[in-house]
C-alpha cells in the first residue's frame, strides 16, 4: 500500500519570496535523492505564510530514513530552515493526521 504524507510549515514572512524562489529552482542532485529515496507525487501548497506539502511513497519510515543520510539533503535543510518561522526538529516536518481519504 502506498503511504500518503502531508505536513505544514510555517514560513518567516520576509523570507517568503526566497521560499518561494528556492523551490522553483530545486538543486537537480536534491530532486535525483528525492527520487531515489522514493518520493511521488510531492508537491507544496502556500496559504499566506504555511506552506503544506504532500507526497506519496512505498515506504514513509525507509523514505527518510534515505533522505536523512543524504549529504544534499543536509545542504538543502542548511538553506531552507532559515526561512523558517517555526523550527523542524529531525529531519522531517510532523505529519498531519488523515481525517478524510477516498481511494
Amino acid at each position: 500500500m502506498t503511504d500518503r504524507v502531508a505536513f505544514r510549515l510555517r514560513i518567516s514572512p520576509d523570507k517568503m519570496a526566497e521560499y518561494v524562489t528556492a523551490h522553483a529552482a530545486v538543486w537537480p542532485e536534491m530532486l535525483d535523492a528525492l527520487r531515489a529515496a522514493g518520493y511521488r507525487n510531492y508537491t507544496i501548497f502556500r496559504s499566506d505564510n504555511d506552506v503544506f506539502g504532500y507526497y506519496e511513497c512505498d515506504d514513509v519510515v525507509a523514505t527518510a530514513d534515505y533522505m536523512a543520510a543524504q549529504e544534499v539533503n543536509t545542504r538543502w535543510g542548511k538553506e531552507i530552515n532559515p526561512l523558517l518561522a517555526e523550527r523542524v526538529d529531525g529531519a522531517t516536518p510532523p505529519p498531519l493526521e488523515t481525517v478524510f481519504r477516498l481511494d
